[in-house]
């Protein structure tokens, strides 16, 4: 891989679901496998899925995504085959990898549905790309993961425009005052120190969700937030990113604040973690607590979403300086055929960083 033309293709790569109730526990032992988590610890997560009959929607999500590609990719003239694969669950990436190498694939670029940095936001990746390559063996196409995308314009533009129909979706009473609240998915504090090359000085991810945070916030006119964690696992005594938003519904509740808006600027759809914690656990806590509600969408369904995917195949498409980005925090993750993007970065801790929690997707 040398040379920009020599692109033939992307895979757009995910964290996978169940689509049906027998697929659940199956798939929730492909995310925990040797992490020792206990099984009631998976019993737990598979009530969160038969709630919504035993399917997560981020594969449906995805080939949704994949659908309003293929249309910009036409529109722009851009000539690439889409392949889609997953690390936990159908389609598999080995699969893919193994399909795109029969198909004559030869150098594709991979598109993560995570923009972030970290273990799980951006390591893991490249571990999955390394070990589908190994498991297709001699001939297998060459993968270069497209970089982190947390502070991309159009993203942000997306969340800009998503918290102000949430706010529209309030009563009127209630708009004026809501209180902004951005969430993310909570990771070991300990993982969070390892995130990045270690010259960057760590809390790569935690960094880049407060930056992303302040580029809506300041998108939106507004100067007082607040930035929280939600899907907490794992035991008590191992410290995680905090406060939790339900945790934080309380606090506001106890300050007099009347409503909240809370976004969820660390999800790109609205997959399992996103209905199941904030559409359920949260807005239930808001209800107990006499709080107006609003859950912003997240950008994998807004039209430019696909133009940023086409925008950043661009970057490395056309060879050209066209990479845009709003954050100060710098962004990394891109790499060939699975490599570090530095000696030292983003090394996994001793406990999991995508506990069975995590799996609920």
């Amino acid at each position: 891989m040398t040379t920009p033309e020599d692109f033939d293709a992307l895979l757009v790569l995910s964290f996978g679901g169940p689509e049906q109730p027998a697929d659940v526990r199956p798939f929730l032992e492909n995310v925990t496998r040797g992490r020792g988590v206990p099984p009631e610890r998976l019993d737990d997560v598979v009530e969160h899925y038969m709630h919504f009959g035993g399917v997560s929607p981020i594969n449906e999500l995805n080939r949704n995504i994949i659908s309003a590609l293929r249309d910009e990719f036409d529109s722009a003239g851009i000539d690439l085959p889409i392949y889609f694969g997953n690390r936990n669950w159908h389609p598999m990436i080995e699969d893919t990898v193994a399909t795109m190498k029969s198909d004559g694939i030869a150098n594709a670029l991979v598109f993560p549905t995570s923009a972030w940095g970290g273990y799980s936001g951006c390591r893991q990746y490249h571990e999955d790309i390394a070990r589908a390559r190994d498991t297709v063996g001699d001939g297998a196409p060459h993968l270069l993961k497209i970089r982190q995308y947390y502070d991309h314009p159009l993203m942000v533009d997306a969340f800009t425009d998503a918290v102000a129909s949430a706010r529209a979706s309030l009563p009127e009473q209630h708009r004026a005052g809501a209180r902004l609240v951005f969430t993310a998915h909570s990771i070991p504090s300990a993982a969070d120190a390892n995130a990045g090359p270690p010259e960057d000085g760590g809390h790569l991810y935690s960094r880049q969700v407060a930056e992303a945070s302040r580029l809506v916030a300041a998108a939106s006119g507004i100067e007082d937030y607040d930035l929280v964690w939600q899907s907490r696992s794992g035991p008590p005594q191992v410290p995680w990113l905090d406060p939790d938003i339900c945790d934080h519904l309380e606090a506001l509740s106890a300050r007099s604040v009347e409503s909240v808006i809370v976004c969820p600027i660390g999800f790109v759809s609205d997959h399992l973690e996103v209905v199941w914690d904030l559409d359920t656990e949260a807005e239930e806590k808001a209800r107990e607590l006499g709080m107006a509600f609003a859950r912003a969408g997240t950008p994998g369904s807004d039209a430019r979403f696909p133009k940023m995917i086409r925008e950043l195949v661009d970057e490395y498409r056309l060879g050209a300086d066209c990479r845009r980005g709003l954050g100060r925090v710098p962004g990394y993750g891109s790499t060939l055929d699975g490599k570090r993007c530095a000696v030292g970065c983003c090394e996994q801790p001793s406990r999991p960083t995508r506990p069975a929690g995590a799996a609920a997707r």
